[in-house]
């Protein structure tokens, strides 16, 4: 191996492989409540109806998110049909374009090509990017698009290329209709960190900048017409000042996090398996910026670092808070943290990188534990083919950590290798029957098997089942009970049935956890009968 590089191209290649089939296999869980089902029901809505200007949840016209997660999702079940392998593929293959361009940010910051390549491997091994490929909501989408825009502004910076700046403007607009302002936030806070360092304030502010001003206009210009189209001046003015606005302040949503360091110690399991890495990363490039008082060093960047300090102090006086709202900035956090890993790699720190090493084992150590644990009491063996897969990935981690070598390259490689074998199973083992716990997800099993009519079906008034929405292929409708008649059918929790009045007797009854809130309780087969609840399928008599 090149002793400059940290990785060898047979290993890149390998891991490029092994992550490449850990979102492959992701593709084929079924789907989790509630958002991923809910935004898959309402995507299968347009698709079935072939009404795309308007967006519902449900019965009820849906004034949130915008509109091209949905219309990628509708079209892909045009093509593939309605299934969970068609909505999941436009959340996959934007990931792919935010982990290649992850790499082209990386050329164009440190042009290191075996840097770029690690950045793009850190990116993939990221644990919530993995979760966001098959727990699919917006994020994947607007993560894909902010990472183009942020590479293809850093070009335009570097080359002045007109094309640059016209898909930089155009891959905006696209984030932007992904998720609204947020995107802007996250890629113009990168963009003014590189120039604030930089000084190229007129490589970035020329006439040439006017081009992604109007390929942004145009790209919105879809967006904007959906909203008036279904909700008229207030749609624009929503999507275009108060969506992300009500987010920051709760307005329109239940206050959920007064915790001003949340999304701090979320990255710490978001940004697994390099999370201490970066925090250490940060700390020590944040001193020294102070120290050097902000005075420009050659081969030194501010985006990576100045995008994450001030998007993360904007996101922190938000008073709505979720974890995956972090997934728009792993890009630039990968590409650091990459860059810091080659510092300590080129500087020959083996201090610093057995602490990292150690602490490493640690992690690998607790979590395979965990998944013996997890394939004794919970899963079993689920899928063989891929079971066998991974006990070859567990082979080839073991050989990796009882290999003598460079202490960077062991920890870097057997940490990525280790997210390879975690994320394995979790795809092909545990998640597949973590969803099978889900009581909607039976009962359109059930509908399935034995091919049961969906006429006169309801749910009680504001039921969220939207994975029988999804496998039934239907918006089912939602029904005051007290308005049912007879022969009219109704799916009901065991804990609202008291609220049905009328005579009714029980078709069939499936068991349901809310696999969100994920309890040692539920885990432990003796005692996980306490947690489930039944979903029953009743007939109104008279």
């Amino acid at each position: 191996m090149n002793p400059n590089q940290l990785l060898s191209r047979n290993q890149i290649f390998f891991l490029f492989v092994g992550f490449v089939l850990v979102y492959l296999v992701g593709l084929f869980i079924p789907l989790m409540e509630n958002d991923s089902a809910q935004h898959a029901t309402m995507a299968m809505r347009m698709a079935n109806s072939d009404n795309f200007l308007e967006i519902y949840k449900g019965d009820n016209p849906y004034l949130d998110k915008p509109h091209l997660h949905f219309w990628l999702a509708a079209l892909s079940m045009k093509i593939f049909g309605i299934n969970h392998i068609a909505y999941r593929i436009p959340a996959i293959l934007c990931l792919f374009l935010a982990a290649f361009s992850v790499k082209k940010i990386a050329d164009l910051l440190y042009k290191n090509e075996n840097l770029s390549y690690t950045a793009s491997l850190i990116f993939l091994a990221s644990q919530t990017i993995i979760l966001s490929a098959h727990d699919v909501r917006t994020d994947a989408v607007l993560t894909g698009f902010i990472a183009l825009s942020i590479w293809q502004f850093l070009a335009f910076i570097k080359t002045q290329k007109i094309s640059n700046v016209i898909l930089a403007g155009f891959f905006t607009a696209l984030a932007f209709s992904s998720k609204g302002l947020m995107a802007i936030v996250i890629i113009g806070f990168s963009v003014f960190s590189y120039l604030l360092y930089s000084r190229e304030w007129l490589r970035f502010f020329n006439v040439k900048i006017i081009f992604a001003a109007l390929s942004f206009g145009a790209g919105i210009l879809p967006i904007l017409y959906a909203y008036y189209h279904q909700f008229g001046n207030e749609g624009v003015e929503f999507i275009l000042f108060n969506q992300s606005v009500n987010r920051l302040q709760a307005k329109g949503f239940e206050q959920n996090s007064p915790d001003y360091s949340f999304f701090f110690h979320t990255l710490l399991w978001a940004f697994l398996p390099f999370s201490i890495a970066f925090y250490t990363g940060v700390f020590e490039r944040t001193k020294n910026l102070i120290q050097k008082r902000f005075k420009k060093v050659e081969g030194v960047e501010f985006l990576t670092l100045g995008g994450f300090w001030l998007v993360m102090l904007v996101f922190s006086f938000s008073k709505f808070k979720l974890p995956h709202y972090l997934n728009g900035l792993i890009p630039i956090l990968s590409v650091f943290t990459a860059s810091y890993i080659f510092e300590i790699f080129e500087k020959n720190q083996w201090k610093k990188a057995r602490v990292f090493w150690v602490i490493q084992l640690v992690v690998i150590s607790v979590s395979l534990v965990g998944v013996l644990l997890l394939t004794y009491y919970f899963t079993g063996i689920h899928e063989v083919v891929l079971f066998v897969v991974g006990l070859f990935f567990v082979g080839t981690l073991l050989f990796y950590i009882f290999k003598k070598g460079n202490m960077v390259r062991r920890w870097v490689l057997v940490s990525l290798l280790f997210t390879i074998t975690i994320n394995i199973f979790l795809n092909s083992q545990f998640y597949p029957v973590l969803t099978q716990y889900q009581g909607g997800l039976k009962m359109a099993q059930y509908f399935e098997k034995n091919q049961l009519s969906t006429q006169n079906l309801f749910m009680p008034k504001d039921y969220e089942i939207w994975s029988f929405d999804f496998y039934t292929q239907q918006n089912t409708p939602r029904k005051d009970v007290s308005l049912l008649k007879k022969g009219d059918r109704v799916l009901v929790y065991e804990n609202d049935l008291q609220n049905v009045t009328q005579p009714y007797k029980i078709l069939h009854q499936e068991t349901h956890f809310k696999i969100t809130k994920l309890s040692l309780k539920f885990l432990n087969p003796k005692t996980r009968n306490e947690k489930l609840k039944k979903l029953y399928l009743i007939e109104i008599l008279n």
